[in-house]
């Protein structure tokens, strides 16, 4: 007997380890990327921050394009810490010099980055907004201001759709080739109750049909599907009821696989998750004799990885199991 209502779920994408990837959104998506990232993909994630809302995301994405450098005027003191409501906590700074420097690198790391890149991943979390009433800018981040310098509201299907179709032009022009991958989040913000969610969430999947039917080159991976249908069971969430536990994230990310990868890249992750799960290995005693010869065998499947993947960076893995951090093989 069935017990399950199944998502079916096919092979779209063909990422590859020369695919290059860039994530987008909300908190979902890093969990995504850090997984990839994990195993070694070519993976940018999140470079300007975690957002949430898709007005935030395209705004985010159409500065990336143009490179529009942050700017001193952009920033607010609060306490001794400088912050920009275009950006997330991240990168605070009790130098306002050191924030701007830190935004910019960043910035233009995603400019070069996005140029390149094969897929753009975005998670879409919310369809409220924060607007700053002084500027009438929604804004990325409220960091904890004060709520009166906000006005609090959820933005329509059609507006979305606007500000979205202006910014999918630019990115089409900025790279043909991209290939983006939508999904919403399946985290539920129960902050705005529990009907307000319901229509959020729903906004964000019509905002996505809108814009499948607009362009060319997006596919839409159903993670909220997935966790509200094959997941409905408590025994899937942390303990706050809201956020997906570690047993459902684990079972997204292998519907993520199926969506994305073929047999022979599946084979070639299994060899990058030995490595991985070496590096999370804690030893009990690491001068023991036998935690030697793992830090020794661990060196060995690096060395043959290199050989096979040249152009894939193990400085941080060789850093760990050797003593001098040089590079081998």
């Amino acid at each position: 007997m069935q017990l399950q209502t199944l998502i079916d779920i096919k092979q779209e994408l063909n990422i590859t380890y020369n695919s290059k990837i860039m994530m987008f959104g909300s908190c979902f998506s890093e969990h995504i990327g850090n997984r990839l990232q994990s195993i070694k993909f070519s993976v940018l994630n999140n470079p300007l921050g975690i957002l949430f809302n898709p007005f935030s995301i395209a705004q985010t994405i159409e500065r990336i394009i143009l490179k529009s450098t942050y700017l001193e005027d952009e920033l607010f003191e609060q306490e001794g810490i400088w912050n920009c409501f275009s950006l997330h906590s991240r990168f605070s700074s009790l130098s306002k010099k050191l924030f701007l420097q830190n935004a910019n690198q960043k910035l233009d790391e995603a400019h070069e980055f996005l140029k390149s890149a094969d897929y753009l991943f975005i998670t879409l979390g919310t369809a409220w907004v924060y607007t700053l009433v002084e500027t009438g800018v929604v804004v990325a981040n409220c960091h904890k201001m004060p709520s009166q310098l906000f006005l609090r509201s959820r933005k329509s299907v059609e507006e979305m759709v606007e500000k979205w179709e202006s910014m999918m032009n630019q990115l089409r022009a900025f790279n043909p080739n991209l290939k983006l991958i939508f999904t919403v989040s399946p985290i539920r913000h129960w902050k705005d109750g529990a009907h307000d969610n319901q229509l959020s969430k729903s906004s964000l999947l019509l905002l996505i049909d809108e814009i499948r039917q607009k362009f060319e080159g997006i596919t839409y991976f159903p993670a909220f599907e997935i966790m509200m249908d094959e997941l409905r069971d408590y025994r899937f969430y942390a303990e706050d009821m809201i956020h997906p536990n570690s047993l459902a994230i684990n079972y997204i990310w292998e519907k993520f696989s199926l969506f994305s990868f073929d047999e022979k890249v599946k084979e070639e992750i299994k060899e990058f998750e030995k490595i991985s799960q070496a590096v999370a290995h804690k030893p009990f005693n690491p001068q023991s004799h036998s935690y030697q010869k793992f830090k020794e065998n661990s060196l060995q499947q690096i060395a043959q990885l290199q050989k096979k993947y040249p152009h894939i960076d193990f400085h941080k893995e060789i850093h760990i199991f050797s003593d001098d951090a040089v590079s081998i093989g």
